[in-house]
């Protein structure tokens, strides 16, 4: 089975920086659109910024500037550089994949979320 997973959440100050990974594993053919989302307490899951295979990108109007999305298709492998931090970036962020398994159509994908936490 596919699996996607994130890393390189924490606490981290205003002003601060952080950089999110997440790689696809197991039985993957073809990885298309790669996101990341987040979800704060008590509010709905946004789009945060995504790429297409080709590298378009695309991102919410709150991080642009700040944050800034790659991948590594030879890794199936997606970032998020985030700079500049704000308390209102506090949230879980969720790593989103659109890919194939096998001789399977394409399906949407999620990781289980990493923990981001500005404060002072």
């Amino acid at each position: 089975q596919v699996q996607l997973v994130e890393s390189g959440g924490g606490l981290v100050q205003p002003g601060g920086s952080l950089r999110l990974s997440c790689a696809a594993s197991g039985s993957v053919s073809s990885v298309y659109t790669m996101a990341w989302y987040r979800q704060a307490p008590g509010k709905q899951r946004e789009l945060v910024a995504s790429i297409t295979r080709a590298g378009t990108t695309n991102s919410a109007d709150s991080v642009k500037g700040r944050f800034t999305i790659s991948r590594d298709n030879a890794k199936n492998a997606v970032y998020l550089e985030m700079n500049s931090l704000k308390p209102e970036d506090t949230a879980v962020y969720y790593c989103y994949a659109l890919l194939a398994e096998a001789t399977m159509r394409s399906r949407n994908y999620w990781g289980q979320g990493t923990q981001v936490t500005v404060s002072s």
